[in-house]
């Protein structure tokens, strides 16, 4: 999601926003920014701890590091990865902090050395450049304490990576000032944020311990400040904080953005371990020990929660923001999970009568209770669930409206737990796996692409260069480490069964020419296998394009069959138009919203990709995570993020007969048919996907520019549209046909904008940006979801041409929910 641009994060203040502004959601930031107010405005050693009770003390948790401390292969693999159409070709995409001065050794005060890292080589930094691709860089951190007294401000396009062998210590000195050890969007005069939070893309910090023990307990310091969206993560970091009577420290603070994805972070200490708030996020495997609260809840649309294991603290997850006559937080979905030794596990503000409707939807699934007296607090202390002083486990329980398939009905009670797929699980709970990072793997089992015979500058042709490269790795078991850049492919790349590849800061493979130019004749960019081929791929890191109008381009072709551990991609994302290289920016692709199309025709010089990923009938046994499949919507080199207009056809297509696959974390936006579609498939996972309708539709609607192909079973809009009202024609977010055992825990369907105006989803204008967003079709069984956002629609679900339910049944914070949806039969 784009298009919020830097909200006003303080009253009165101004506004640097490009396309639109959500009251509800300035509301929702301005009261939690006026609360923490104190954290935002940090400057040092503070006074008065406020009351707080707190738990039995536990050993602090130690880092997940090899005890060798061994060097990490990309600490002394060979740096030549380039940003292709930088005009300074001396550019330095790879910074060892230790090269800018940094000590590291728990004496010398290393801010400024690790600034200088951060920001060399005319960088786009926050208040000065609003986005770019043009200056990627990883900051790296050898093992080592580094001492710091003021904030490590992050800049666009930056991963922020410690040695995973043995973490690198950031440790803030007493004295330290800041908001946050890091500061991943730092406020500017006026009360702003120096990039808009839903437009900060690509990023990550892996691999840090956040040290705040020697900062006053009574001091109101951060460890991580961190609003961000899509194709962002934080991966394997420690927080420590003091668990002294009164702190008021605070690891992880989130207040807006449209994110997102974090896993295997560790919580010591602390007032609150993560105070969040955001449209919509997925966060799994944390571990929180003796924080006062664990999980403070600011505002949202939607949160997926997975893997918590939440021990001593006072209340394990707060939902009551804004209480409850006008509650902040729209659902979470929370599950596999453990709460310990804390009093109150859930403090909500839901109840029969609280405001909006379905504010505070909850489910809880399969979360294990020892010693937690209240599973779940109502309002005025009512307890909504009882706990135990003993051990007990909430099978399934929930708040909020419920389809099944009909409704609405209200509640507040047990349900039945899904009827989860036994090849989705491992002991019962779903199957989830990090991203590979290779630590014990040595530097000399790596391939790099220009190392052998790929440029990645985005004019030379690097197809064969990158083919020979993905087959050695299958055949010796090497590593293909992509070095940053932009590789320009004319045919189809095959990934063969067995590769490995990583990339180094987000490079990009762009498809390009005539080959990828007809759609009627759609050819793989990438290719994992070939069809029926069996085999296993680990891909992460990288991002694939396309370069000027490549109408038959499917950017991702997915084959494989699986046994046993599954393929895994993880940070793979699809970027189409919008950056430098592209060819598909504001000069070639401007928005035409007075120019009716039709009869006026759509620019063929903007038809980019034929579909971004296909999951085909053969493939299957695959994990995803955190992937990001994105037809620009705006110019992300152009100053004012000016908007564009790109055709791309379908998003994310499964077909696969056997399913068994993971999507955690994923996220697909602006393609003019659908955003994901799954057809005759069956036993998937879906962890928190998320959606936006093409900002030009009905302008034109979906039929144009890429015609119903029957064999790939896309919609036909002309049938399915007759006698429905409104703009009916406008790609599907989500749409199921024939198929089984479908597991959705937490989505958001949205659709913001009729022809680039925005007026169809302001709060009370009837939801009229689109007819229809959900579409179930044929003979489906056992389809679960959990906690269902919808915006801009006025029908929430549709089941073969039926509408199931209506927004203005479920309205919540800005979008509608549907905490419980189920289709256990034919239909």
């Amino acid at each position: 999601m784009r298009f919020l641009g830097a909200l006003p994060f303080l009253l009165g203040a101004a506004v640097a926003d490009f396309h639109v502004n959500i009251p509800e959601i300035i509301e929702a930031v301005d009261q939690a920014l006026h609360e923490f107010e104190h954290w935002q405005h940090y400057n040092g050693p503070t006074g008065t701890a406020t009351t707080v009770l707190h738990s039995t003390a536990t050993a602090k948790p130690t880092a997940t590091a090899s005890p060798s401390c061994a060097p990490y292969w990309l600490e002394n693999i060979k740096h030549q990865g380039i940003s292709a159409f930088n005009p300074d070709q001396t550019y330095q995409v790879f910074r060892n902090v230790k090269d800018f001065g940094a000590k590291g050794d728990g004496v010398t005060d290393d801010t400024a050395a690790i600034q200088l890292a951060m920001t060399t080589g005319n960088r786009c930094a926050p208040g000065v450049c609003e986005s770019s691709t043009l200056t990627p860089a990883i900051v790296y951190f050898p093992a080592g304490t580094y001492v710091i007294s003021s904030s490590i401000i992050d800049y666009y396009f930056t991963q922020i990576i410690g040695n995973p062998n043995c973490l690198p210590t950031l440790k803030a000195t007493p004295g330290f000032t800041g908001f946050g050890l890091i500061d991943g969007d730092q406020y500017q005069a006026g009360g702003v944020l120096g990039f808009g939070a839903t437009n900060i893309f690509y990023r990550q910090v892996r691999n840090l311990i956040f040290d705040m023990t020697s900062i006053p307990s009574t001091s109101a310091a951060t460890g991580i400040h961190w609003p961000t969206a899509q194709s962002t993560s934080i991966q394997n970091a420690v927080f420590l904080m003091s668990d002294a009577p009164g702190t008021q420290h605070q690891g992880l603070f989130i207040e807006s953005g449209s994110a997102g994805f974090m896993t295997d972070l560790i919580f010591y200490g602390g007032l609150v371990a993560a105070n969040i708030g955001n449209q919509q996020y997925t966060m799994r495997n944390f571990t929180i020990y003796n924080a006062v609260t664990g999980v403070n809840m600011l505002f949202d649309w939607g949160w997926t929660f997975k893997s918590f294991n939440i021990q001593n603290c006072s209340i394990g997850l707060d939902m009551t923001s804004g209480g409850p006559t006008a509650q902040s937080v729209g659902s979470i979905t929370f599950f596999d999970s453990s709460i310990a030794n804390t009093p109150i596990g859930f403090n909500i503000a839901h109840n029969n009568a609280s405001l909006p409707p379905t504010a505070g939807s909850v489910i809880l699934e399969n979360v294990d209770l020892n010693n937690v007296p209240v599973a779940v607090q109502g309002p005025d202390g009512i307890v909504a669930l009882a706990g135990t002083t003993g051990s007990s486990i909430i099978t399934a329980w929930g708040d909020g409206h419920e389809y099944t398939p009909q409704g609405p009905a209200n509640f507040e009670s047990p349900i039945q737990p899904a009827q989860r797929p036994s090849s989705l699980l491992v002991g019962g709970a779903y199957y989830q796996r990090s991203k590979p990072q290779y630590g014990s793997i040595p530097v000399s089992q790596f391939l790099s692409a220009r190392s052998n015979g790929a440029a990645g500058n985005g004019i030379s042709d690097d197809t064969l260069a990158l083919q020979a490269l993905f087959l050695r790795s299958s055949l010796t078991g090497q590593i293909a480490f992509l070095d940053a850049g932009t590789y320009r492919v004319t045919r189809t790349v095959l990934i063969p069964p067995g590769a490995k590849i990583v990339g180094e800061t987000y490079p990009i493979i762009v498809a390009s020419g005539a080959f990828f130019s007809n759609m009627n004749n759609p050819q793989a960019v990438l290719q994992v296998g070939l069809g029926g081929q069996f085999g296993y791929v680990e891909l992460s890191d990288f991002i694939v394009g396309t370069q000027g109008p490549t109408a038959g381009a499917i950017l991702i072709e997915y084959n494989l069959r699986g046994a046993g551990t599954p393929s895994g991609i993880w940070d793979v994302h699809t970027r189409i138009g919008g950056f430098a290289g592209s060819n598909l920016q504001l000069a070639q692709c401007p928005t035409t919203p007075t120019v009716p199309t039709p009869p006026a025709p759509v620019n063929a010089n903007c038809i980019a990709a034929f579909m971004s990923m296909h999951i085909t009938q053969s493939a299957s046994n695959l994990y995803m995570e955190n992937n990001w499949f994105w037809t620009a919507d705006h110019d992300i080199e152009d100053p004012n993020d000016t908007q564009i207009t790109i055709y791309t056809g379908r998003g994310l297509y499964v077909e696969s007969a056997a399913g068994t696959i993971w999507l955690w974390g994923t996220a697909v936006e602006h393609h003019s048919l659908y955003q994901y579609q799954f057809a005759n498939t069956q036993n998937i996972f879906m962890g928190q996907i998320q959606t936006e309708t093409a900002y030009y539709q009905p302008n034109p609607n979906a039929t144009e520019p890429f015609p119903p192909v029957a064999a790939l079973n896309d919609p036909n809009f002309v049938t399915s549209c007759a006698g429905v009202a409104g703009n009916c024609a406008d790609g599907w977010g989500l749409r199921i046909l024939n198929s089984q055992s479908l597991m959705i825990y937490g989505a958001g369907l949205y659709s913001f904008f009729d022809n680039y105006s925005t007026t169809c989803s302001n709060a009370g204008n009837g939801e009229v940006c689109q007819s229809r967003i959900f579409d179930i079709e044929g003979n489906v069984r056992n389809i679960n979801g959990y906690n269902l956002n919808t915006i801009g629609a006025t029908s929430m679900i549709n089941q073969n041409g039926v509408s199931l339910a209506s927004y203005a049944d479920n309205v919540n914070v800005f979008p509608d929910t549907i905490a419980l949806f189920r289709t256990t039969g034919p239909a």
